[in-house]
């Protein structure tokens, strides 16, 4: 087999790439996953009640590109869903990020928005430098949002308090002094109107790329002929672990249908103090489906499973920056991605940063 272009990896970064060199380099392209379908992390299903499933969490889509936007709705109708969360702090539900809506249903308080943030400012530690994440939420809210909110569902997530976390995992959450309780406040949101799983198939609909699922690369690279190879899975493993294995957060899902039409008030409510759960998703609220049942899905934080999130600690960024040195060392073989580049990366980013390989390396290629 001879392809000019392999691809290692069927997420949004290798698709994306894959349909750009096949529709504006007028190239073949091999596109090989070693999972049974595309999509990666966003890939979702219809369950046997017809309820649309994220089955690795729920995927969210915002971004401020307009760029991303557009090529995106090249491949997909949307459902112009707002994301809101609920929290579960004292028996009450409060709606998170922080925002005044928060602070006032918190402590049962009616302050306008000026009041929040001087009431905020009046909690917040006076803290010379933020070393971490729990520097990160006392310096804008006070040990008792800290406390409520963030300690104990961080450290059910991280297996670490937020004092052991780097300050980059708590610096995306935001303190507002509104009353806009969105989770996400970007120009663009939504969700893929049917499905994401739909929109990759688009992506790559085009006959000029092959996929082939259900394949380890190292299997069959030996039998191929490539001049380019990019590479979107984990860098340990590229290496044969060479350093050691990176470390990985992964979340187990415990799904339940219930006879009922609505479960909770959100798609997604978080529990950081209750449970062994950090959240709990309700499918039909992210999709807008119409469905006399419901299908729910507890997340458990684990260690084992599929690698999901890059752990932001000092130990296994210097392990990984050993792998970095290598991947500079290599020619003609592209790291891209998450898994790739040990970095956490939202939807939006994920196909921005393909964007960027694409014009500046791969379109010049000869």
């Amino acid at each position: 087999m001879n392809f000019k272009y392999v691809i290692i990896g069927a997420g949004l970064s290798g698709l994306t790439l894959a349909q750009k060199i096949s529709t504006e380099l007028n190239e073949h392209v091999l596109v090989i996953e070693k999972r049974n379908h595309i999509g990666g992390n966003c890939y979702d299903y219809y369950n046997e009640e017809g309820i649309l499933i994220h089955k690795y969490g729920p995927h969210i889509f915002h971004t401020n590109h307009k760029d991303v936007w557009d090529y995106l709705s090249k491949f997909t109708k949307w459902n112009y869903y707002q994301h809101r969360v609920l929290t579960y702090i004292d028996g009450n539900y409060i709606p998170m990020p922080i925002t005044t809506e928060t602070v006032n249903k918190l402590y049962n308080l009616n302050l306008s928005n000026n009041e929040i943030e001087d009431f905020l400012k009046e909690q917040a530690k006076d803290i010379d430098e933020i070393r971490n994440s729990e520097d990160v939420v006392l310096s804008k809210a006070g040990k008792d949002i800290y406390e409520k909110f963030f300690k104990n569902y961080t450290k059910k997530q991280w297996d670490v308090y937020p004092n052991e976390l780097d300050k980059s995992v708590i610096s995306r959450i935001p303190v507002r002094y509104n009353r806009d309780t969105r989770y996400f406040t970007d120009k663009y949101q939504g969700m893929p109107k049917y499905g994401y799983t739909k929109m990759c198939e688009n992506i790559i609909n085009n006959p000029k790329i092959h996929v082939l699922l259900n394949t380890d690369y190292k299997d069959i690279i030996e039998n191929l002929e490539y001049k380019y190879l990019i590479y979107s899975g984990p860098v340990d493993y590229y290496f044969d672990y060479k350093y050691g294995e990176l470390k990985y957060r992964s979340v187990k899902f415990e799904l339940e249908t219930l006879n009922v039409e609505s479960y909770q008030d959100e798609a997604v409510v978080n529990y950081p103090n209750d449970y062994d759960f950090t959240r709990i998703t309700e499918y039909k609220k992210l999709t807008w489906q119409e469905n006399k049942k419901t299908t729910i899905a507890r997340e458990y934080p684990t260690w084992d499973g599929e690698p999901y999130y890059p752990v932001p600690q000092k130990e296994y960024l210097d392990q990984y920056n050993l792998y970095r040195n290598e991947v500079e060392k290599l020619k003609n073989v592209f790291f891209i991605g998450r898994l790739a580049e040990y970095k956490y990366y939202n939807i939006d980013a994920a196909i921005k940063s393909a964007f960027n390989l694409f014009e500046n390396k791969i379109r010049g290629l000869d």
